[in-house]
């Protein structure tokens, strides 16, 4: 019996039916590659190897099908939008971030829909679902609470997601930065400077982040051979009047510190806006560093201190991390982690100088 090949777009088999084309599955199995490598490949991507674009090439010829089919496929696999959950639009960190995802995107020929949980984790289940019903191609998020029924949703229902900052537990995908490594430097700063009795104005327990900021500060003391203070620790809410109350409850300790660390911007704010209610002179009565650089320190007075974050970067890096999930289901998963860089300023008083950062890009949690 005589080989019997494959009809070209629009032909019938032997036994007369219409044959339906190979696409881009079939053509990724037969080169030994992966759905996103043909992808690459027929779209001109400057990093794909001679040999691979060879062998997909060879695979569509093989197949009979036909470059121009197979990438039509591509683009009408999905939706060409994106949907992102953040927890507070009013937050220069995710006015930044949001930015670097909509630039990355945009290049991608993909758009945006942005929506804001306002911290609640049922107006998040709410988006949530209200970005699956529009079909998008995939979500970038931000946890509201622990326990996140709309991260559970979203993961049972298979859609490719991103999770930002705040790392939920599970095979997700996610972006965010070396809170630890801020941490440390930021309160090995204030113990050079002589300060012993550090102030921390964290955020809720439950977040990865608030987490990895703990053990940053905890590991600057250690580090030092000192006990951590660990009576000057309070948890906000990770707005300007959690950071307001937590900071006037540290200002009523008999032995009240003499610098203080905040853990986000906006709390930064109202710390600043607690001891300036009390009188207190900065650096003078008390030293104060910020986690997350404010646009406007230098405008403060004294300029402030601050851990600085690559926030857009942060958010460029997850929307590349969602859109290789979109072409590539089955890879590995991946945990990108960027460096942070302490800008000292006036704040803390001592000499203004520029430390080093770790402005690396890190790569953590990968696993199948």
């Amino acid at each position: 019996m005589g080989n019997v090949s494959r009809p070209r777009d629009g032909g019938t088999s032997h036994d007369g039916t219409a044959a339906r084309p190979a696409g881009i599955r079939e053509v990724a199995q037969r080169a030994g590659v992966a759905i996103s490598s043909v992808s690459r490949a027929l779209s001109g991507h400057p990093h794909v190897s001679p040999a691979v674009r060879a062998r997909v090439y060879e695979a569509v010829r093989a197949l009979d099908s036909s470059p121009n089919r197979v990438a039509r496929e591509l683009r009408s696999r999905r939706r060409r939008a994106a949907g992102v959950i953040i927890p507070d639009i009013t937050n220069p960190f995710f006015t930044s971030v949001v930015d670097g995802i909509e630039a990355v995107l945009r290049r991608a020929g993909y758009c945006l829909l942005l929506t804001n949980s306002n911290e609640d984790p049922e107006r998040e289940r709410e988006n949530a679902r209200l970005l699956r019903a529009e079909k998008v191609a995939g979500i970038l998020f931000t946890p509201s609470g622990p326990d996140s029924a709309a991260y559970r949703e979203l993961a049972a229902s298979g859609l490719p997601m991103v999770a930002i900052s705040r790392l939920p537990g599970g095979a997700v995908d996610g972006g965010t930065v070396d809170c630890a490594g801020g941490s440390a430097a930021a309160v090995a700063h204030l113990i050079a400077l002589g300060h012993r009795r550090i102030g921390f104005v964290n955020g809720p327990a439950w977040s990865s982040s608030v987490q990895e900021r703990q053990a940053g500060y905890e590991a600057a003391f250690r580090k030092h051979g000192l006990a951590v203070p660990t009576d000057l620790v309070l948890h906000a809410d990770l707005r300007q009047s959690g950071g307001y109350h937590a900071m006037r409850e540290l200002l009523t300790r008999r032995d009240r510190p003499t610098a203080v660390y905040v853990g986000n911007n906006l709390m930064t704010l109202g710390a600043l806006e607690a001891i300036h209610e009390q009188g207190l002179r900065i650096p003078k009565d008390i030293a104060v560093v910020g986690f997350d650089d404010l646009p406007w320190a230098t405008s403060l007075q004294p300029a402030l201190t601050a851990v600085r974050l690559p926030t857009f970067d942060v958010g460029a890096s997850a929307a590349q991390l969602l859109l290789e999930r979109v072409e590539d289901p089955q890879r590995p998963v991946r945990t990108l982690v960027l460096g942070t860089r302490l800008v000292v300023r006036a704040s803390c008083g001592g000499p203004v100088v520029q430390l080093p950062g770790n402005d690396s890009r890190l790569e953590e949690g990968v696993c199948a």
